[in-house]
């Protein structure tokens, strides 16, 4: 083998030519005290707010606060073997999560860790925690509807995807339950979701995640989980790692739904990281920039606009009440920032209603823009039927006589109460929650026992489904209730109660 002098010379000489110094700076301080998840540290003067650091135990940090002579940084990770006098020192970076169809299916922390046994997470795609919301121009008004599969919302509520929806109501009413149901729905609409279960047990997150498993939903949810046992820091950041996951889906032209379960408790980690901190107390001592941190977090839900590729973000946060107070300081804050509210009412939850929606309080503010035409048209009166009702029903209690008309109101608003009702993890289709109120307003139930409504609303779906599936087509189709579909489904409902009616005299 012979070697070429000239050869090897000339790739010498290029590589001499190319070469660069490169010289890495890293700013290295040292922790002055620690403790709770947060770090006091010394030397690190042109640390940047928000930027990363990195610990010598290997655990990252959030530079959070800058002072005059030390910087706090809360603590992503393990702190407990972090000690006063170890080294810290910068990255330059901001913090920034794991991004990309890789994480579909999976269950992850905030900063992007599978928690699931399921392997690492394999993408390259990393998106800053913190971005800028979409401006005025780069949105567009809120017309697609996103339908969640529950009756009372998607007549009464709607949400439009872009929309930012809040629930709202005390412990144990069903927030979750509506939340689940509506990713259920969202099978086979191209929509992916994600669920960010912050300061929630830990076995609540795991029954969550079963449920998506179940019904086939996990295939295009991603579930972040900090817990009720992680540090507040995790708590604190879940939120917008969750919004960065859904923004790279968003900016690529694709539907994003995203629930935040809940914001009470991620309000209550800030506090608790604020306090440690040592900044001033404001109302309920929640720091005074409490209503920013929810406020960048949900404008980052938009609809773009046609030239940013017309994808969508739309947020559902929760937030939990302490005995039906929504004029408490988060609930208020967070109802001024969010699109609507679906308020849930203890009592109507342990009287059987549920979904226990109240309709007096809860109220969407895209209204019918977010509905087709045809739930717009039959639902149209329902909320002024039903909250009429609840008037009449309170004053019928007093047991005085009532008149044909009153009491003919009385009934339906009964059985209209029946058709609204819904099982847990059951999400209806748009058509047949059109034919289900449909025959419930124009009193179609009006001879059936209440109690028997529940099932003969499902003998009908099934009986339209199967006997009269042109109908439920042409409805599905064009999305309308014409003249033409309307009088096909009056003779269809009349042929189904007929079937009914000769149903009941052979069991007698």
């Amino acid at each position: 083998m012979k070697f070429k002098a000239d050869e090897i010379a000339s790739v010498i000489q290029k590589e001499i030519e190319d070469f660069r110094g490169q010289i890495e700076t890293n700013e290295v301080g040292r922790v002055l005290e620690v403790g709770d998840g947060i770090a006091r540290c010394h030397g690190l003067s042109s640390a940047m707010a928000g930027e990363m650091v990195e610990f010598s135990n290997g655990s990252n940090g959030l530079v959070f606060n800058l002072e005059e002579n030390s910087v706090g940084i809360i603590i992503l990770g393990e702190y407990l073997t972090i000690s006063e006098g170890d080294e810290v020192r910068t990255t330059g970076k901001l913090l920034s999560v794991p991004v990309g169809k890789s994480l579909l299916g999976r269950v992850v922390d905030p900063l992007g860790n599978p928690l699931d046994g399921n392997g690492p997470v394999v993408t390259d795609e990393t998106r800053p925690l913190e971005t800028l919301a979409p401006g005025v121009a780069a949105r567009q008004p809120v017309t697609e509807p996103l339908q969640t599969g529950i009756k009372p919302i998607d007549a009464m509520t709607p949400v439009g995807r872009g929309q930012r929806e809040l629930i709202i109501g005390d412990r144990k009413t069903g927030k979750t339950a509506i939340a689940i149901d509506t990713i259920i729905n969202q099978k086979d609409s191209g929509v992916i979701c994600i669920y960010v279960g912050c300061g929630q047990r830990q076995s609540n997150i795991v029954n969550v995640v079963e449920t998506l498993k179940e019904h086939g939903a996990m295939d295009y949810t991603i579930v972040i989980s900090a817990s009720a046992s992680d540090p507040a820091p995790l708590q604190y950041i879940a939120p917008y790692a969750g919004a960065a996951m859904a923004e790279h889906f968003m900016y690529q032209g694709k539907h994003t739904l995203i629930v935040y379960d809940d914001l009470s408790k991620q309000a209550v980690a800030y506090r608790q990281l604020s306090l440690l901190m040592r900044r001033p107390p404001g109302r309920e001592a929640y720091p005074g920039d409490i209503f920013y941190c929810h406020s960048r977090l949900l404008e980052r839900s938009a609809k773009l606009n046609d030239e940013l590729g017309a994808g969508s973000m739309t947020a559902l946060p929760i937030i939990e009440t302490q005995e039906g107070e929504v004029s408490a300081y988060i609930p208020t804050n967070v109802i001024s920032i969010t699109d609507g509210q679906i308020y849930l009412e203890p009592d109507l939850f342990f009287a059987g209603v549920r979904p226990a929606i109240n309709v007096g309080i809860s109220v969407s503010r895209v209204g019918g823009n977010a509905q087709i035409k045809a739930m717009k048209k039959i639902a149209g009166s329902l909320r002024l039927d039903l909250s009429s009702f609840r008037e009449l029903e309170a004053f019928a209690q007093l047991g005085t006589d009532l008149d044909k008309a009153t009491q003919s109101q009385l009934d339906r608003g009964y059985r209209m109460v029946e058709v609204l009702k819904q099982r847990q993890y059951e999400p209806l289709h748009v058509v047949d929650q059109v034919i289900s109120i449909y025959a419930g307003t124009k009193g179609y139930f009006d001879t059936i026992p209440i109690n028997k409504v529940a099932k003969v609303e499902k003998d009908l779906l099934q009986f339209i489904r199967e006997q009269k599936s042109e109908v439920r087509n042409t409805l599905s189709d064009t999305e309308t209730l014409s003249e033409d579909i309307e009088e096909q489904l009056k003779s269809a409902l009349k042929e189904f109660l007929a079937q009914c009616e000769d149903v009941e005299k052979e069991t007698e």
